[in-house]
């Protein structure tokens, strides 16, 4: 029987600030305790692993017997940015953040981009997506020029109707995009935005593609891939790291499709390292400040966690954990600074565990990678020896 890791990253599902979340102007998040507030969550399976134990956990404790173990991260690069968050918890802290555009895009960037794609664009503003195309879709379906925005994030982002710009297109505009922000300009992530109009409205689609540039140092995809044991990413996860280090892919768009790979994969025995994330979350509740799909959407999750973990073989470790916070009753549509959840469990874990604050989400990494290997990552602190009967 061998060894395998399951990460599940609940996209934005973060469980209250960090001590520098003034900085961030995001003083008072906490998106699982402002849910919590709003929607009391039923979510037996994540309580019964521990969620409601973790230190400050706006969720009422379980009464019985704790079956996982249990804790929050602290992140140290100083972002709360999706690449930044995965990057972290896959053992790579950067020293120096993505840089970030508040006041739009500088002009000469922006004719420069314009000339390359043979397009005028619109926007080049911060701004929601969904308000975004919404107020300015007319003027794109009649000029056939590109929405720009960006946010608190470290995103250029290139919006447009797939009746408009056809999304290879769209995706061509994106890579010229991506050549370009480097050096000075250098964002974290292009993401193409295509929508299409229903119903008298302006939607987004699920053919979004996130245009990353790759880690500057390794992470412990590419040590588990160098010593020969198969990585799997399900969702955007291929993306975020830019292919490398990864031997299957599924590249799902959503929650459901993507736990349904993650126990497609698992069924299968597939791989030594599942790493999957659940965007859901992030995109369609925490930036379009929908409490009550947050919540619901975190119940059905829940829902579902008994059969991810009944397909777990006995030597399988389950991480549960998030990559930033998205507080949906925060100011603003952006990402918020906070801690992020993390719960263990499977046959090889001891319950009831306080991994207490972890000091950084690279300690996820590490311990992956000393489960899977035996050997130490060069960041994060391994937490195995507590968790392990």
């Amino acid at each position: 029987m061998s060894k395998r890791a399951i990460l599940i990253v609940l996209d934005s599902v973060g469980i209250g600030e960090l001590p520098d979340a003034a900085a961030f102007n995001d003083l008072g998040a906490n998106t699982l305790g402002h849910i919590q507030q709003r929607h009391p969550l039923n979510i037996p399976n994540m309580r019964r692993l521990g969620i409601g134990h973790i230190q400050g956990s706006p969720l009422p404790k379980w009464e019985g017997p704790v079956e996982g173990a249990y804790g929050k991260c602290m992140e140290v690069t100083h972002a709360k940015d999706t690449t930044c968050g995965h990057w972290e918890m896959a053992g790579l802290i950067q020293k120096t953040a993505f840089k970030t555009f508040p006041n739009g895009f500088p002009q000469a960037l922006m004719d420069e981009f314009e000339a390359r794609i043979g397009r005028g664009t619109l926007g080049n503003e911060v701004a929601s997506g969904t308000e975004i195309i919404e107020r300015l879709g007319d003027e794109h379906v009649k000029t056939g020029k590109p929405i720009v925005y960006t946010s608190a994030d470290s995103v250029f982002q290139v919006a447009a109707c797939e009746e408009v710009i056809p999304l290879e297109e769209l995706y061509r505009i994106c890579e010229i995009a991506r050549e370009m922000l480097q050096g000075e300009y250098l964002v974290g992530r292009v993401i193409a935005r295509p929508f299409t109009r229903k119903n008298g409205h302006y939607v987004r689609t699920e053919n979004r593609r996130d245009y990353a540039i790759p880690p500057f140092e390794d992470t412990i995809l590419d040590g588990l891939h160098g010593q020969g044991l198969s990585v799997v990413a399900v969702g955007k996860i291929e993306d975020i790291f830019c292919h490398r280090g990864i031997d299957i892919v599924d590249h799902t768009k959503n929650n459901e499709t993507g736990v349904a790979a993650t126990k497609r994969f698992l069924q299968e025995g597939a791989g030594s390292f599942i790493f999957t994330n659940l965007v859901d979350f992030d995109m369609l509740y925490g930036h379009r400040r929908d409490v009550e799909g947050y919540a619901k959407a975190l119940e059905r999750f829940d829902e579902q966690l008994p059969e991810i973990m009944a397909l777990m073989k006995a030597e399988d470790i389950l991480f549960i954990t998030a990559d930033h916070g998205c507080d949906p009753t925060h100011h603003g549509t952006d990402h918020t600074r906070e801690h992020i959840p993390l719960l263990v469990a499977g046959k090889p874990v001891r319950g009831g565990v306080d991994l207490g604050i972890r000091k950084s989400f690279a300690d996820i990494a590490a311990t992956i990678y000393d489960y899977l290997t035996g050997a130490p990552w060069h960041a994060g602190e391994s937490f195995l020896k507590d968790i392990l009967k």
